[in-house]
Protein backbone atom coordinates (compact mmCIF):
# COMPACT_ATOMS: atom_id res chain seq x y z
CA UNK A 1 0.00 0.00 0.00
CA UNK A 2 1.21 3.53 -0.95
CA UNK A 3 0.83 7.02 1.50
CA UNK A 4 -0.59 9.97 0.14
CA UNK A 5 1.19 12.43 1.06
CA UNK A 6 -0.67 16.21 2.01
CA UNK A 7 0.99 19.22 3.98
CA UNK A 8 2.98 16.93 6.15
CA UNK A 9 0.76 14.25 6.95
CA UNK A 10 1.45 10.37 5.36
CA UNK A 11 -2.43 8.80 4.93
CA UNK A 12 -2.17 5.44 3.74
CA UNK A 13 -3.91 5.58 0.55
CA UNK A 14 -7.33 2.79 1.52
CA UNK A 15 -8.40 3.17 4.96
CA UNK A 16 -10.70 0.95 6.92
CA UNK A 17 -14.13 2.77 7.84
CA UNK A 18 -16.82 2.00 10.06
CA UNK A 19 -19.88 4.31 8.96
CA UNK A 20 -23.32 2.11 10.26
CA UNK A 21 -21.01 -0.41 11.64
CA UNK A 22 -22.37 -1.73 15.36
CA UNK A 23 -19.88 -2.35 17.79
CA UNK A 24 -20.02 -5.99 17.83
CA UNK A 25 -18.86 -6.32 14.22
CA UNK A 26 -15.85 -3.43 14.78
CA UNK A 27 -14.86 -5.70 17.67
CA UNK A 28 -15.25 -9.16 15.05
CA UNK A 29 -13.43 -7.14 12.01
CA UNK A 30 -11.49 -4.86 13.13
CA UNK A 31 -8.71 -6.92 14.26
CA UNK A 32 -9.01 -8.85 11.30
CA UNK A 33 -8.37 -6.20 8.94
CA UNK A 34 -5.40 -4.76 11.07
CA UNK A 35 -4.28 -8.53 10.64
CA UNK A 36 -4.49 -8.19 6.64
CA UNK A 37 -2.80 -5.11 6.32
CA UNK A 38 -4.90 -2.38 6.62
CA UNK A 39 -3.23 0.67 8.72
CA UNK A 40 -5.92 3.37 8.44
CA UNK A 41 -9.27 3.50 10.73
CA UNK A 42 -11.88 5.78 10.03
CA UNK A 43 -14.72 6.66 12.91
CA UNK A 44 -16.63 8.99 13.90
CA UNK A 45 -18.66 10.66 17.38
CA UNK A 46 -21.79 9.99 15.64
CA UNK A 47 -21.54 6.47 14.60
CA UNK A 48 -20.74 5.28 18.39
CA UNK A 49 -18.01 2.93 17.94
CA UNK A 50 -15.56 5.17 18.55
CA UNK A 51 -15.10 2.23 21.91
CA UNK A 52 -15.15 -0.22 20.24
CA UNK A 53 -12.77 0.83 17.72
CA UNK A 54 -10.74 1.49 20.71
CA UNK A 55 -11.08 -1.66 21.84
CA UNK A 56 -10.20 -3.91 18.63
CA UNK A 57 -6.98 -1.49 18.13
CA UNK A 58 -6.28 -2.84 21.78
CA UNK A 59 -6.56 -6.59 21.39
CA UNK A 60 -5.26 -6.53 18.02
CA UNK A 61 -1.55 -7.08 16.96
CA UNK A 62 -0.76 -3.81 15.62
CA UNK A 63 0.83 -1.64 18.02
CA UNK A 64 -0.94 2.05 17.97
CA UNK A 65 1.55 3.78 16.69
CA UNK A 66 1.50 1.69 13.61
CA UNK A 67 -2.16 2.94 12.80
CA UNK A 68 -3.47 6.15 11.09
CA UNK A 69 -6.61 6.85 13.03
CA UNK A 70 -8.97 9.23 12.15
CA UNK A 71 -11.81 10.64 14.28
CA UNK A 72 -14.91 12.89 13.34
CA UNK A 73 -16.40 16.09 15.63
CA UNK A 74 -19.78 16.08 15.40
CA UNK A 75 -21.56 19.47 14.42
CA UNK A 76 -23.70 19.43 17.82
CA UNK A 77 -20.20 19.74 19.62
CA UNK A 78 -18.46 22.95 17.14
CA UNK A 79 -18.73 25.12 20.21
CA UNK A 80 -15.28 26.15 21.42
CA UNK A 81 -15.91 24.62 24.79
CA UNK A 82 -18.22 21.51 23.88
CA UNK A 83 -15.46 20.89 21.26
CA UNK A 84 -12.41 20.16 23.23
CA UNK A 85 -14.52 17.84 25.68
CA UNK A 86 -15.79 16.02 22.95
CA UNK A 87 -12.36 15.84 21.58
CA UNK A 88 -10.96 14.13 24.95
CA UNK A 89 -14.06 11.86 25.33
CA UNK A 90 -13.33 10.42 21.96
CA UNK A 91 -10.03 10.03 23.22
CA UNK A 92 -10.92 8.42 25.97
CA UNK A 93 -13.27 5.92 23.91
CA UNK A 94 -10.72 5.30 21.47
CA UNK A 95 -8.12 4.62 24.46
CA UNK A 96 -5.70 7.06 22.73
CA UNK A 97 -3.80 9.84 23.63
CA UNK A 98 -3.97 11.47 20.03
CA UNK A 99 -5.86 10.67 16.84
CA UNK A 100 -3.74 11.07 13.86
CA UNK A 101 -6.77 12.96 12.17
CA UNK A 102 -9.36 14.82 13.10
CA UNK A 103 -12.05 16.01 10.93
CA UNK A 104 -15.42 18.56 11.48
CA UNK A 105 -17.79 16.21 10.33
CA UNK A 106 -19.99 18.62 8.52
CA UNK A 107 -20.50 22.20 7.32
CA UNK A 108 -22.72 23.85 10.59
CA UNK A 109 -23.52 27.48 10.07
CA UNK A 110 -24.67 27.54 13.64
CA UNK A 111 -20.93 28.43 14.97
CA UNK A 112 -18.58 30.60 13.00
CA UNK A 113 -16.32 28.94 10.91
CA UNK A 114 -13.33 30.97 12.36
CA UNK A 115 -14.50 29.44 15.80
CA UNK A 116 -14.46 25.68 14.44
CA UNK A 117 -10.95 25.84 13.00
CA UNK A 118 -9.70 27.86 15.59
CA UNK A 119 -10.75 25.03 17.94
CA UNK A 120 -9.24 22.46 15.40
CA UNK A 121 -6.02 23.97 15.86
CA UNK A 122 -6.27 24.42 19.59
CA UNK A 123 -6.89 20.44 20.26
CA UNK A 124 -3.85 20.57 17.74
CA UNK A 125 -1.50 22.60 19.19
CA UNK A 126 -2.25 20.90 22.90
CA UNK A 127 -1.51 17.64 21.18
CA UNK A 128 -4.32 15.93 20.77
CA UNK A 129 -4.15 14.95 17.48
CA UNK A 130 -1.82 15.13 14.68
CA UNK A 131 -3.75 16.76 11.76
CA UNK A 132 -6.49 18.27 10.93
CA UNK A 133 -9.04 18.24 8.34
CA UNK A 134 -12.76 18.92 7.22
CA UNK A 135 -15.50 16.71 5.73
CA UNK A 136 -18.40 17.06 3.28
CA UNK A 137 -16.83 21.06 2.39
CA UNK A 138 -17.73 22.46 -1.02
CA UNK A 139 -14.95 24.40 -2.39
CA UNK A 140 -15.88 27.72 -0.86
CA UNK A 141 -16.16 26.77 2.59
CA UNK A 142 -12.67 25.29 1.96
CA UNK A 143 -11.06 27.61 0.81
CA UNK A 144 -12.69 29.93 3.86
CA UNK A 145 -11.14 26.69 6.10
CA UNK A 146 -7.88 26.94 4.36
CA UNK A 147 -7.73 30.60 4.80
CA UNK A 148 -8.44 30.81 8.66
CA UNK A 149 -6.45 27.67 10.01
CA UNK A 150 -3.07 28.55 11.38
CA UNK A 151 -2.30 24.89 10.86
CA UNK A 152 -2.41 22.96 7.50
CA UNK A 153 -5.56 21.19 6.54
CA UNK A 154 -4.21 17.77 5.05
CA UNK A 155 -8.11 16.34 3.69
CA UNK A 156 -11.43 16.85 2.89
CA UNK A 157 -13.48 13.89 3.25
CA UNK A 158 -16.09 13.72 1.04
CA UNK A 159 -19.00 11.21 -0.94
CA UNK A 160 -16.94 10.00 -4.01
CA UNK A 161 -18.03 7.08 -6.53
CA UNK A 162 -18.28 6.47 -10.25
CA UNK A 163 -21.32 7.95 -10.24
CA UNK A 164 -20.52 11.38 -8.64
CA UNK A 165 -18.33 13.56 -10.55
CA UNK A 166 -16.05 15.55 -8.20
CA UNK A 167 -14.05 17.31 -9.92
CA UNK A 168 -14.37 21.10 -8.79
CA UNK A 169 -13.44 19.67 -5.37
CA UNK A 170 -10.94 17.11 -6.16
CA UNK A 171 -8.98 19.76 -8.27
CA UNK A 172 -9.42 22.82 -5.37
CA UNK A 173 -7.97 20.08 -3.06
CA UNK A 174 -4.76 19.43 -5.44
CA UNK A 175 -4.49 22.86 -5.84
CA UNK A 176 -4.40 23.61 -2.48
CA UNK A 177 -1.90 20.85 -1.16
CA UNK A 178 -5.05 18.95 0.85
CA UNK A 179 -5.79 15.07 -0.26
CA UNK A 180 -9.10 14.25 -0.95
CA UNK A 181 -10.59 11.08 1.49
CA UNK A 182 -13.33 9.34 -0.54
CA UNK A 183 -15.97 7.70 1.12
CA UNK A 184 -19.30 5.43 -0.46
CA UNK A 185 -17.19 3.90 -2.98
CA UNK A 186 -19.50 1.72 -3.43
CA UNK A 187 -22.21 3.57 -4.12
CA UNK A 188 -24.55 2.64 -1.49
CA UNK A 189 -24.22 -1.21 -3.60
CA UNK A 190 -24.90 0.11 -7.29
CA UNK A 191 -21.74 -0.49 -8.37
CA UNK A 192 -22.03 -4.31 -7.99
CA UNK A 193 -24.47 -4.66 -11.12
CA UNK A 194 -22.84 -2.21 -13.41
CA UNK A 195 -22.29 -3.80 -16.39
CA UNK A 196 -19.12 -1.74 -17.34
CA UNK A 197 -17.24 -2.33 -14.02
CA UNK A 198 -18.17 -6.30 -14.37
CA UNK A 199 -16.28 -6.36 -17.58
CA UNK A 200 -13.50 -4.38 -16.39
CA UNK A 201 -13.21 -6.94 -13.20
CA UNK A 202 -13.57 -9.64 -15.52
CA UNK A 203 -10.54 -8.62 -17.59
CA UNK A 204 -8.36 -8.41 -14.89
CA UNK A 205 -9.86 -11.44 -12.91
CA UNK A 206 -10.81 -9.20 -9.95
CA UNK A 207 -14.00 -8.09 -8.00
CA UNK A 208 -16.06 -5.36 -8.96
CA UNK A 209 -15.30 -3.87 -5.25
CA UNK A 210 -11.73 -4.02 -6.07
CA UNK A 211 -11.61 -2.30 -9.50
CA UNK A 212 -13.96 0.89 -7.77
CA UNK A 213 -11.33 1.06 -4.69
CA UNK A 214 -8.47 0.75 -7.38
CA UNK A 215 -10.22 3.34 -9.39
CA UNK A 216 -10.14 5.30 -6.30
CA UNK A 217 -6.20 4.81 -5.37
CA UNK A 218 -4.98 4.86 -8.63
CA UNK A 219 -5.55 8.88 -9.05
CA UNK A 220 -3.56 11.47 -7.29
CA UNK A 221 -4.26 12.81 -4.24
CA UNK A 222 -7.09 10.26 -3.52
CA UNK A 223 -7.75 7.86 -0.19
CA UNK A 224 -10.19 5.93 -0.87
CA UNK A 225 -12.61 4.00 2.93
CA UNK A 226 -13.59 0.70 2.05
CA UNK A 227 -16.33 -0.86 4.25
CA UNK A 228 -17.25 -4.41 5.19
CA UNK A 229 -18.60 -6.66 8.04
CA UNK A 230 -16.76 -9.70 6.22
CA UNK A 231 -13.46 -11.05 6.96
CA UNK A 232 -12.98 -12.44 3.07
CA UNK A 233 -14.10 -9.24 1.86
CA UNK A 234 -11.92 -7.41 4.14
CA UNK A 235 -8.93 -9.60 2.76
CA UNK A 236 -10.56 -8.60 -1.04
CA UNK A 237 -10.79 -4.99 -0.82
CA UNK A 238 -6.79 -4.82 0.25
CA UNK A 239 -5.60 -6.84 -2.49
CA UNK A 240 -5.69 -4.19 -4.77
CA UNK A 241 -2.10 -3.13 -5.31
CA UNK A 242 -0.91 -5.72 -7.34
CA UNK A 243 -2.42 -4.21 -10.40
CA UNK A 244 -3.43 -1.23 -12.44
CA UNK A 245 -6.24 0.18 -14.79
CA UNK A 246 -5.73 1.12 -18.13
CA UNK A 247 -6.13 4.82 -18.95
CA UNK A 248 -9.05 3.47 -20.79
CA UNK A 249 -10.26 1.44 -18.19
CA UNK A 250 -10.05 4.79 -15.48
CA UNK A 251 -11.80 7.08 -18.55
CA UNK A 252 -14.64 4.17 -19.02
CA UNK A 253 -15.03 4.44 -15.17
CA UNK A 254 -14.69 8.45 -14.89
CA UNK A 255 -17.43 8.19 -18.05
CA UNK A 256 -20.13 7.05 -15.21
CA UNK A 257 -20.80 10.09 -13.83
CA UNK A 258 -24.00 10.92 -13.69
CA UNK A 259 -26.01 14.36 -12.57
CA UNK A 260 -28.31 12.74 -10.18
CA UNK A 261 -24.88 10.55 -8.75
CA UNK A 262 -24.99 12.34 -5.56
CA UNK A 263 -26.57 9.96 -2.49
CA UNK A 264 -25.58 11.60 0.74
CA UNK A 265 -26.99 14.81 0.85
CA UNK A 266 -28.63 15.09 4.25
CA UNK A 267 -30.77 18.31 5.42
CA UNK A 268 -29.49 20.69 7.62
CA UNK A 269 -26.28 19.41 7.10
CA UNK A 270 -25.11 19.19 3.25
CA UNK A 271 -23.65 22.59 2.02
CA UNK A 272 -24.72 24.09 -1.52
CA UNK A 273 -22.67 21.24 -3.40
CA UNK A 274 -20.71 22.57 -6.76
CA UNK A 275 -21.90 22.00 -9.92
CA UNK A 276 -19.68 19.22 -11.75
CA UNK A 277 -17.40 20.47 -13.74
Amino acid sequence: MHDVNAKGASIPALGFGTFRMPGPDVLRILPHALNVGFRHIDTAQIYGNEAEVGDAIKISAVARGDIFLTTKVWVENYRPAAFVQSVEESLAKLKTDYVDLLLLHWPNDGVPLADQIGALNAVKDAGKVRHIGVSNFNTALMAEAIELSRSPLVTNQIEYHPYLDQTPVIHAAGKAGLAVTGYYGMADGMVFSDPVLKEIAAAHNRSIAQVVLRWLVQQDGIVALSKTVGEARASENIAIFDFTLTDEEMAAVHALAKPDGRIVSPDGLAPVWDAAA
